[in-house]
């Protein structure tokens, strides 16, 4: 009995750890485009036009008081081609071009104005617009090396990752489609380097036995982020097409009910 009753606590706590780390860390997406701007259900699938033309805006959303760093800019450059590619297997788009979001600033409530402007200097009808954003802590940890023969103090790190998508019809000032992506990877490091064999070493969570090597102890933290944001990438590119797999197979019930 004893047994059962551990097994079970054990289950709801690993679903509390879930269910907090889905918040974290939190959306940042209102920040930048209004919901007020949110489009009737079926708006993206009424547009004949396919695939759309569209820019990709990158934003690097650094202003929440817990955020941590982002990723650095080779890796943000990279992420920023992933989509580039992904997003256009996932949904009816074809990215024109990434887009500098260097003047793209957060305001309480959104700001539609700087996105239809930058529209306009693009000479594009549609963005794309991913806000990236995470959370980090860190804390004390022992590492053990081997099984449990020896052991060392170093630190553990979680990175929780977060990608917010926005599909912007800048004629009609409506968001045509949103969804979110989110990462979560720990990293392992003892205090200090010279244990290479077993650390530092990088993990998905929640919970995952294969390891991540980073190329350098000092970089390790930068690995983390990238690795974090990772799997942000592929949920966010996974949930679009499945959201839009729906819309197509709506859409011959909708054709039946109106004949």
């Amino acid at each position: 009995m004893r047994y059962w009753l551990n097994q079970v606590s054990l289950m709801l706590s690993a679903v509390f750890v879930v269910s907090c780390a889905s918040a974290i860390p939190p959306s940042r997406i209102g920040e930048y485009v209004s919901s007020e701007h949110q489009a009737r259900d079926g708006a993206f699938a009424k547009i004949d036009q396919r695939p759309l033309q569209v820019g990709l805006v990158m934003v690097s959303d650094t202003a929440d008081p817990g955020a941590a760093p982002n990723l650095p800019e080779e890796a943000f450059v990279r992420l920023g081609a992933r989509l580039q590619q992904d997003l256009g297997r996932a949904i009816p788009v074809a990215i024109k071009e990434v887009i500098p979001a260097d003047h793209i600033k957060p305001r309480m409530h959104g700001d539609w104005a700087q996105f239809a402007e930058l529209g306009r200097q693009r000479g594009l009808d549609y963005l794309a617009v991913v806000v990236v954003s995470s959370t980090e802590q860190e804390y004390p940890m022992t590492l053990f090396l081997g099984w449990t023969t020896h052991s060392e103090p170093g630190f553990r790190r979680d990175n929780w990752s977060l990608l917010e998508f926005a599909l912007l019809d800048l004629k009609s000032n409506k968001t045509l489609m949103q969804a979110e992506g989110r990462g979560w990877a720990t990293l392992d490091r003892p205090s200090a380097p010279g244990i290479d064999q077993w650390y530092p070493a990088i993990y998905l969570r929640p919970q995952e036995d294969h390891r991540i090597w980073p190329p350098t102890y000092e970089g390790a933290p930068n690995t983390l982020r990238v690795v974090s944001f990772e799997q942000a990438a592929e949920r966010l590119v996974l949930k679009l097409r499945n959201s839009w797999l729906g819309v197509l197979e709506a859409e011959p019930a909708a054709r039946r009910i109106s004949s």
